[in-house]
């Protein structure tokens, strides 16, 4: 079965296609180094440089312009620290321990000619080793026991919730009432409104006065009638008596 580190995919994190390799003595005190103390004229090895990745661990492999053969590895577990050194006279130039497959060690100077090229490989393992810092945080929270406490909104036994849905309370209205303080009664079903109590005791008291108009104005037709009924008496009795002379007068 494959183990953890040869399931992670390795990913590049840097190339520069020029870099130089130089011998260095022997560390003689806890002093900084500096790469005046190298031979930077007549560098050792000139290769290629890539920087990779594979999971939280870095490598700084020196490879063959040409065939890409690898000439030597260093892997970095963390930066800044043993494993990559600055030296204290340049930024161009740093220290790098290198091992091979079955563990042994050594230190080598390496440089760049462009104050570029170093700025991208500080700058590629610094991004790297801060990824790694920032996933140990979040690794560790989420194994940290949440101890807030945390909101019940689960019912109890027991307990229940009542809903209303589609019902609503309805206003009451309220009746407007008279000055009197009588309210009025509403309309009968069908049936027409019914005049008021004080609007039949005013016909009852009236209806006298309006059958003595009309009697009053029959009584002046009749006048005026028995006016009109002489002339035709007078006009009849006129006939009669024209009629009479003719009856009266002899038969020959």
């Amino acid at each position: 079965m494959a183990s953890e580190g040869q399931l992670e995919y390795e990913s590049v994190l840097c190339v520069k296609p020029e870099v130089n390799v130089y011998r260095i003595p022997p560390r003689a005190s806890n002093r900084a180094v500096r790469a005046a103390d190298w031979k930077l004229d007549a560098p050792d090895w000139q290769g290629r440089m890539r920087v990779t990745a594979r999971g939280k661990v870095a490598y700084v492999k020196l490879e063959d312009k040409i065939s890409g053969e690898l000439f030597a590895q260093a892997p970095i577990d963390e930066f800044p620290g043993i494993a990559v050194e600055t030296v204290s006279d340049s930024s161009r130039y740093f220290v790098l321990r290198i091992q091979d497959e079955s563990g042994r060690s050594a230190f080598i100077g390496v440089g760049f000619g462009d104050r570029g090229d170093a700025f991208d490989f500080n700058v590629a393992l610094q991004d790297h080793f801060k990824w790694v810092k920032q996933d140990d945080e979040f690794s560790k929270q989420a194994q940290a026991p949440d101890n807030t406490p945390k909101l019940d909104l689960g019912f109890k036994e027991g307990q229940t919730i009542t809903l209303n849905i589609g019902q609503s309370k309805k206003k009451e209205r309220t009746r407007p009432q008279s000055s009197g303080g009588l309210g009025l009664l509403p309309p009968p079903p069908g049936g027409k409104l019914a005049p008021p109590p004080s609007a039949r005791s005013t016909n009852h008291n009236t209806q006298p006065a309006m059958g003595g108009a009309q009697t009053g104005f029959l009584l002046e037709l009749d006048s005026n009638s028995a006016n009109s009924v002489a002339p035709s008496n007078a006009s009849s009795t006129a006939s009669s008596d024209l009629w009479g002379d003719f009856d009266s007068a002899p038969s020959k």
